[in-house]
């Protein structure tokens, strides 16, 4: 893809606020289990970076999504993993379907404050029983009059201690699994809503949580869309949020890679430099050349994402493929730091633990490779009954 002078500018933005704005105050944040996600949004916001494909009429930038793709590229260089996972969920997992199939009443009461960075949204649709199963979903809102009434629970909710709403997917009626959910905007205040956090090994400035709805009621114009098109919504979502976390996982490869070559040409063994050794030097190229290869893979779905494409195959693609190079990159750079990559302050054992879960959360691995051996046809055929 060609890159114009506006993409490189606002790549520039972005790059000065992470490492001004954000990367002195990670440790106390990770220290601490979670981020400012308001004042940090709000930042955020101000600078337009929350809203860069969205419509201005709801205080977006109007640009085509190859720009967010940028924003989501240079996140990768905060120091920890948590904040550009919180921010992606705010551009492009919770937001995506509101702003292209919610009422105006719902964009301007949801979508332009979360643009803003006035409102912390979620997304809601991983549960106990079923994370990348989305059809498994038994959360239940059953109409009363003109409301919902929620009742079930959400499971690793990104953002779910500090958010104001959340983009619920949840049954709304009876039948197939794949035409009977829908989306449906909760504010995170209403009654009946609990919240638990969750700890991880990784991510830790990052609120996760498990959130508990009991008999919460909701007007019935907060459905985005219309009934039981929440599951087909949620799908066209994924391809934005599957492209992010492909995007986002580039730049944390470049710079492990980055800080490995760094600390080989420091550390001495044996008389001469780590990087002198033809099997590290030569793993670093082939790691690089991995890198760039994704990099080409993901900006390709991208180019095709903003003229229209259904890019389903390509973006499941390129998140299975950053995901596990990124698993593969933190892994063989570790080794090459000795024993101070196997301790906890070291830069590069903050990314293994951090990006573990590139391979798990959007849709695990296998989720990909089902999608993309269903799109190319390679599925066994059921017999029939």
């Amino acid at each position: 893809m060609q890159f114009t002078p506006e993409h490189l500018q606002l790549a520039d933005t972005v790059k000065r606020f992470i490492l001004n704005e954000v990367n002195p105050q990670v440790q106390a944040w990770e220290d601490a289990g979670i981020f400012p996600a308001h004042q940090l949004f709000k930042q955020m916001g101000d600078l337009g970076l929350l809203g860069v494909k969205y419509d201005p009429a709801y205080g977006g930038m109007g640009l085509d999504f190859s720009y967010a793709m940028v924003v989501a590229e240079q996140l990768g260089h905060c120091a920890v993993g948590g904040i550009p996972l919180a921010v992606g969920v705010q551009t492009d997992m919770c937001t995506p379907a509101l702003a292209r199939f919610g009422s105006e009443a719902l964009k301007h009461e949801y979508l332009a404050p979360t643009i803003a960075g006035d409102m912390v949204g979620c997304i809601g649709v991983s549960e106990p029983g079923g994370g990348s199963d989305v059809a498994a979903v038994k959360t239940w809102a059953r109409q009363e009059g003109d409301d919902y009434v929620i009742n079930g629970s959400k499971m690793w909710i990104t953002n779910g201690m500090q958010a104001d709403w959340i983009c619920l997917l949840a049954n709304t009626s009876e039948g197939k699994v794949h035409e009977n959910k829908s989306l449906i905007v909760v504010p995170m205040d209403a009654k009946g809503i609990e919240r638990q956090m969750i700890r991880k090994i990784g991510m830790n400035c990052s609120d996760t949580a498990q959130i508990f709805f009991d008999n919460v009621r909701v007007p019935r114009r907060n459905l985005i869309g219309f009934e039981g098109a929440g599951f087909m919504m949620q799908m066209v979502q994924f391809q934005e949020e599957r492209l992010c976390c492909a995007a986002q996982a580039l730049m944390v490869m470049d710079t492990v890679i980055d800080k490995t070559i760094a600390y080989c040409r420091e550390r001495h063994t044996f008389g001469q430099p780590l990087i002198h050794n033809q099997v590290i030097h030569f793993r670093l190229a082939e790691l690089r050349t991995e890198v760039e290869a994704t990099r080409a893979l993901t900006w390709r779905a991208v180019e095709e994402y903003i003229h229209g494409a259904d890019v389903t195959r390509l973006a499941s693609m390129a998140k299975l493929k950053a995901g596990r190079l990124l698993r593969e990159v933190a892994d063989s750079c570790l080794q090459y730091w000795g024993g101070m990559g196997y301790t906890w302050d070291n830069p590069i054992s903050q990314i293994y633990r951090d990006n573990r879960i590139v391979s798990i959360g959007g849709g695990a691995d296998e989720i990909m490779l089902g999608i993309i051996c269903k799109l190319e046809g390679t599925l066994p055929r059921r017999a029939k009954a």
